[in-house]
Parts: structure tokens; C-alpha cells; sequence
């Protein structure tokens, strides 16, 4: 990141550098006006630069609080350049320090129980006496078996076929008994889906780690005892799945072929009712979905319970939730689904909000000059409604510290999460620029360092930045009521 950052800043030292002829023209016009002005009248002239004189030292001052301001702008972007750059090549380096989640938007589908049942199909072709003349003079009928091909599936349980002759016709019988699924309707459906978002360090792509655990139940409809399949499809876009287990009443069962998902097969007794319970743990990221069938589907009793603690959003034409239960923000949040005895095509399919990592610290990096320029603003602005002294070295350091733990927070986030290094590098720069310019000076220091914190919290920024700009106008409204209503007694204060 030295090198990168050492690449930026010269970037913007030539680009700086790039204005100064420009700059040279028009100071070298200035410097001609005043000389036309001198020859023209000179007690004036000299008027003014007795003026200036004077003040020169006043002015010199204030004019490092403004290269203060622009040291600390030039090297906040610096630093946004150089944190962008190595975010770059960090998503697109082949090899890596640190795992990334080994999963996606996942999609889960509900599971299936039906019925299996066999059917014994029979088809049969009467051939002409002439064919079986000629099949008699090629060498017999046996020949033409092959021509009527074979039948193959898993399904096909038992397959005959052959030749009988009635008369003088020559006929072809073939039976061919097939395994069946009659689908069974889920009595109920109960589903929980914890979703723990992780905001990694080095600015990696945020990720959750979720628990699910499922409980279904279905009953054999008919009066004898049948075989029954239950049938549990493995998540799409999930990566790796953990600790995951399917039990049915009570027994833990391990499939040794998963190409069809997790699938039970059993002897159900007439009427009785089989109960499942699934469960797995694994990563994904952005979003969270439950097909409920890929038609319309009868539901008896579906019950979807989501935990997440993320801002959520629900695509479009898709169920939405019956319920919804959120905290401040709308962080955390219980989304719950529950349908009885309907019939629908429609899934189930939430999205957080989340913007890239790169996006938003490319965001902080843009509005660090600006808290930085605030900060001299209203430092400036609280001396004058409290009556403070003010002086323009203190308030040059105060500009300087707070950059700089600007900067820290920017280095920060290839160590830590980004909210954590953030959050460091303005109490470490609110810190340096308090102990620069003093404790009466803790509020402006304080409303300037907590802007770039805003877009941290995801949707919310707009609300935060007029929330903060409504604080700040009631603070300076305060007091200048007090010191109007106080006159000489209000300024003493």
C-alpha cells in the first residue's frame, strides 16, 4: 500500500503542479495592476501596503489554517486513492491471505414427499402373415427384437417382451412395470433461517453464516401400508453445508448418493404420519430464498421464520411477509411468513442491503476533506457564539490531527472491519484535534468527526446528515438566544 500510496501522491503533487503556470499568469496580471496602480496614485498605493503591513502577520496565520485544510484534503485523497487501488487488486488477485465465504445468494427449495406405487404398462402389435412369411424366410423373428428397442430408467422394475403366433399372425406383446411418484401434500412446514452477518477485515465482501433447521411432517393417505419418499433438495449457491443431518422420527439417516438432494425412503404404515427434521449451517452472501414449487402448489400449513440483522428487501412479485418485527434502523429484524390452506406459485426471496465495501469507502474517502473543512467552520463558528479565543495554530493542529485519524481509519480496514477501523480512526483523530485545540472546542470537533461515520449505516445516510445538521443548527441557536436574552451578562458566560 506504501507504494500505491506513494504513486497517488504524486499524481497529485503533478496535477498540483500542473496549475501552477496558470496560477503564475494570473499572479504576474495581479502584480502588474498593482504597479499600474502604484504609478498611477501613489499615496494610495502606499496606503495600502501600510495596511497590508499590518496585518500581514494576522493573515499569515490564518493562512496555515488553510494549508492545513488543504495538507489534509491532498492527503485523505491520497489515501482514498491508494485504499481503492488495493481493494482492486486484492478482488482480483488469484492467491489470498484470508478465505473469502464459500458462498452466494442462496436458494433453497422445498422438499417432497409422494407415493410410490407400481404400474405394469402392456402394448402389443399384431403382424400380418405375409410379414411373418417373409421374417420366416430371413432367418425367423427373433431378428426384428431389436428394432423395438429397450426401455431404461431407474423407474423400470421389470421389463418381458416376445413373440407369440395366433393363427397365421405373428403377435408382440411387451410388459414393462414402472416405479410411480403420486405427490404427497406436507402437512406442515416449519422453517427457521438465522442469518449473522460478518463484515470481514481488508475490506472483503460481506457475508453471513447461516442456521437452518427445518420440521415437516406427512401422512400416508392410504388404507394399507405404503412406501413413502421424502425427498430434501441440497441449497443452491450455499457452498459448503455443516453439520448437516435429516431425521426422521427420531433416526438420523446419511444419504451416500446426494445427486438427487437427501432422499428417505420408507415403509409407512396405513395413516400414520412421518415426521423430518433438517438441519445445516453455511456461508452466503447478499440474499435468501425458499421456492416453494415450480407450480402452482397446494399449502397447508407453511410457517417461514427469517432472523436476520440486516435491512432487508423483498423481490418483487414474490410472498411477502405476513409479519415483520425490527429494531431501531430497522438493523435487526424477525421476518415470518405464515400461509394455511393456500394454493400459489409464488417463493419466497429477501435481499439485504448492503453496498460494496469498495463503493462505500470510496464514499468515506470523498467526504473526509469535507469533514475536515467543517470542522475549521465550525470551530470557527462555536469561538464566535461562545466568545472563545481562538487561535489559528491551534485550530491548524486540530485540522491536522483530525486528518490524520481519518487516514488511520483507512489504513485500518485491511486489518480490521471496516466499522471497527472507522470508528478508531475518528476517536483517534477526534482525540489529536481536541488535545490540539481544547476541551471547550469537544462539540464542533465532535459533529464534524461523525460525518463520515453517516454512510456506514447503509440506507440511512440521508436521514443521519439532516438528523446531525438539525443538532448542530439547535446547538448554535441555543446559545445565541442566550446571549441576546443575557446581553453583556451572556457574553461574560
Amino acid at each position: 500500500m506504501v507504494q500505491t500510496a506513494l504513486n497517488s501522491l504524486l499524481d497529485a503533487l503533478s496535477s498540483v503542479l500542473a496549475l501552477a503556470r496558470p496560477l503564475a499568469i494570473i499572479a504576474a496580471g495581479l502584480l502588474l495592476a498593482l504597479i499600474l496602480i502604484g504609478l498611477l496614485d501613489r499615496e494610495r498605493f502606499r496606503a495600502g501596503l501600510s495596511w497590508l503591513g499590518a496585518r500581514l502577520p494576522w493573515l499569515g496565520r490564518w493562512a496555515l489554517v488553510a494549508l492545513a485544510v488543504g495538507a489534509g484534503a491532498l492527503a485523505l485523497n491520497v489515501t482514498r486513492r491508494a485504499v481503492d487501488a488495493r481493494l482492486g487488486a486484492q478482488q482480483s488477485a488469484r492467491y489470498a491471505n484470508a478465505a473469502d465465504p464459500d458462498g452466494g445468494q442462496t436458494t433453497q427449495q422445498a422438499p417432497r414427499a409422494s407415493l410410490l406405487k407400481s404400474t405394469t404398462y402392456t402394448r402389443s402389435i399384431t403382424l400380418p402373415a405375409e410379414v411373418y412369411a417373409r421374417l420366416q424366410v430371413n432367418g425367423g423373428w427373433e431378428n426384428l427384437l431389436p428394432y423395438f428397442g429397450n426401455p431404461d430408467g431407474q423407474t423400470v422394475q421389470d421389463f418381458r417382451e416376445g413373440f407369440t403366433r395366433r393363427g397365421r399372425n405373428l403377435t408382440y406383446t411387451r410388459d414393462v412395470t414402472l416405479q410411480t411418484e403420486e405427490p404427497v401434500n406436507l402437512d406442515t412446514s416449519t422453517v427457521l433461517a438465522d442469518l449473522k452477518f460478518v463484515d470481514p477485515a481488508g475490506g472483503r465482501g460481506t457475508y453471513y453464516n447461516a442456521v437452518f433447521n427445518a420440521d415437516y411432517t406427512f401422512t400416508n393417505p392410504q388404507t394399507e401400508a405404503a412406501t413413502l419418499r421424502f425427498a430434501f433438495p441440497l441449497p443452491d449457491g450455499s457452498g459448503t453445508l455443516s453439520g448437516f443431518k435429516l431425521t426422521v422420527n427420531g433416526q438420523a439417516y446419511r444419504a451416500s448418493d446426494l445427486a438427487g438432494g437427501s432422499v428417505w425412503t420408507g415403509e409407512v404404515a396405513a395413516g400414520q404420519t412421518v415426521k423430518v427434521n433438517v438441519t445445516y449451517r453455511h456461508q452466503g452472501a447478499k440474499g435468501w430464498s425458499y421456492l416453494l414449487g415450480q407450480r402452482r402448489e397446494s399449502v397447508k400449513n407453511f410457517d417461514l421464520t427469517i432472523n436476520a440483522d440486516r435491512p432487508a428487501k423483498f423481490q418483487r412479485y414474490t410472498l411477502f411477509p405476513t409479519s415483520q418485527t425490527r429494531t431501531a434502523l430497522g438493523m435487526a429484524q424477525v421476518l415470518r411468513w405464515q400461509l394455511e390452506d393456500v394454493i400459489t406459485a409464488q417463493d419466497v426471496a429477501v435481499v439485504f442491503t448492503q453496498g460494496s465495501i469498495r463503493e462505500t469507502l470510496g464514499k468515506l474517502g470523498l467526504v473526509g476533506p469535507l469533514a475536515v473543512l467543517f470542522a475549521a467552520l465550525l470551530c470557527g463558528a462555536w469561538a464566535v457564539s461562545r466568545c472563545l479565543k481562538l487561535l489559528p495554530l491551534s485550530l491548524a493542529g486540530a485540522v491536522l490531527g483530525l486528518s490524520l485519524g481519518l487516514i488511520l481509519g483507512g489504513v485500518l480496514t485491511f486489518y480490521l472491519p471496516v466499522i471497527v477501523a472507522q470508528l478508531l480512526g475518528v476517536v483517534v483523530g477526534l482525540a489529536l484535534a481536541v488535545t490540539a485545540l481544547g476541551r471547550p472546542y469537544v462539540v464542533p470537533l465532535a459533529l464534524a468527526a461523525v460525518i463520515p461515520l453517516v454512510f456506514l449505516s447503509g440506507g440511512h445516510a440521508s436521514l443521519l446528515l439532516v438528523l446531525l445538521a438539525g443538532i448542530t443548527l439547535v446547538l448554535f441557536l441555543r446559545r445565541g438566544r442566550r446571549v441576546v436574552g443575557g446581553g453583556e451578562e451572556g457574553l461574560r458566560v
